[in-house]
């Protein structure tokens, strides 16, 4: 008895090492690119535990969830860490980063997470990375969610280490991710004695056993669902074209924007300004009385497929979430989820103007 994700032929280390070089393209980049077995938290975890040491000290931008553990990760690891945290209902700012590194010149990393999904944000990547590489500290971004979905050129913003993953924007798999290391992430890691080695969590592992020798075999055996699946959604990618990609990610972000605010309802935009508003995931805060977590609950009730999720932590009490990313980045997905909302917001006893939502997005997103 066969079935399509069983009895594959083996994947090829060519093969591993052409999706390699795809994702390279993808991030617009000449750094080497390790493609990793697991969900992004693997390589993000790695890179922090390859390039903080002891006696360094870390610029650690928090704007969400994610950069709160960059940094539980980076004292873990003996650094001193200087935390830069903006609310997150905007957007951290590329002056706000110079003058961290004006008052402590000793910052040597600097850990930024592109698009943060938790809080519908996004920051500046080319500005502060300009800012970071004048300095001389090593930069590390998060591009999990942002990849994809808006501009993302690693070698001309002075990227040395960038996460991707392909749950996201890319519309793939959760379980494989990559990162794209630069000549000078390899010096700090292969320079720090406390960087894994013989471990799960090491990338210099993956430089001496698979890049250092010319990609001839792998390390050991690949996740060959997941990685045919990076494969499958890289090629969708460039067949639409990556423009083609992000302007639909832009649109369905705008529109759910739009659409929301005509909602009424009580709901509003949670990132404050448009220009700070992830393409990913659009967040709205709840109005008084009204807890996110029922509401999408009731929501969901009619249709448990749309990608609707209260704020997590403190923020799920007043925060709902909609997650237009991937396969969910259309004009329809947005209309029933804004629908679905504004049903659920009438069923709380609040008015809603399903109609003008409607309309919103009609009028907001470009027409074909």
């Amino acid at each position: 008895m066969t079935h399509p994700f069983l009895d594959l032929a083996p994947l090829t280390a060519a093969r591993f090492a052409a999706i390699e070089r795809r994702v390279a393209g993808l991030l617009a980049t000449e750094q080497d690119v390790v493609i990793m077995q697991g969900e992004a938290l693997l390589p993000l975890e790695g890179c922090i535990r390859g390039g903080a040491r002891p006696g360094s000290t870390a610029l650690n931008v928090v704007t969400g969830p994610y950069g709160q553990t960059f940094g539980n990760w980076l004292r873990d690891c003996g650094a001193e860490v200087v935390d830069l945290a903006v609310p997150f209902h905007t957007a951290v700012t590329a002056e706000q980063v110079e003058r961290a590194l004006a008052e402590h010149p000793e910052i040597d990393f600097v850990s930024l997470v592109h698009a943060e999904a938790a809080t519908g944000n996004t920051n500046p990547v080319r500005e502060i990375g300009e800012v970071v590489r004048a300095h001389g500290a090593l930069f590390m971004v998060d591009a999990v969610a942002s990849v994809g979905a808006e501009p993302l050129l690693v070698d001309a913003w002075g990227v040395d280490l960038c996460v991707i993953g392909a749950q996201k924007a890319m519309g793939g798999p959760a379980g494989v991710s990559a990162v794209s290391v630069s000549a000078r992430a390899w010096e700090r890691m292969a320079a720090n004695p406390k960087a894994p080695r013989q471990s799960y969590l090491s990338l210099l592992d993956w430089k001496a056993r698979w890049i250092d020798r010319g990609r001839k075999a792998l390390p050991h055996a690949p996740a060959q669902l997941e990685m045919l699946a990076l494969d499958a959604c890289l090629e969708r990618i460039a067949t639409d074209g990556p423009d083609t990609v992000m302007a639909r990610h832009a649109s369905a972000a705008a529109a759910t924007r739009a659409g929301a605010t005509a909602l009424g309802g009580g709901l509003t935009p949670y990132v404050h300004d448009a220009r700070d508003a992830a393409p990913v995931a659009t967040t709205l805060r709840t109005p008084a009385g009204v807890d996110a977590t029922e509401l999408v609950g009731r929501a969901l009730a009619a249709d448990p497929s749309l990608p609707l999720i209260a704020g997590g932590g403190a923020l799920s009490g007043e925060m709902v979430r909609v997650n237009h990313y991937g396969a969910d980045a259309t004009r329809d997905v947005v209309l029933s989820s804004l629908v679905a909302l504004g049903t659920a917001l009438a069923d709380a006893g609040r008015t809603a103007d399903l109609d003008a939502a409607r309309e919103a997005v009609e009028e907001t997103w470009p027409k074909s």
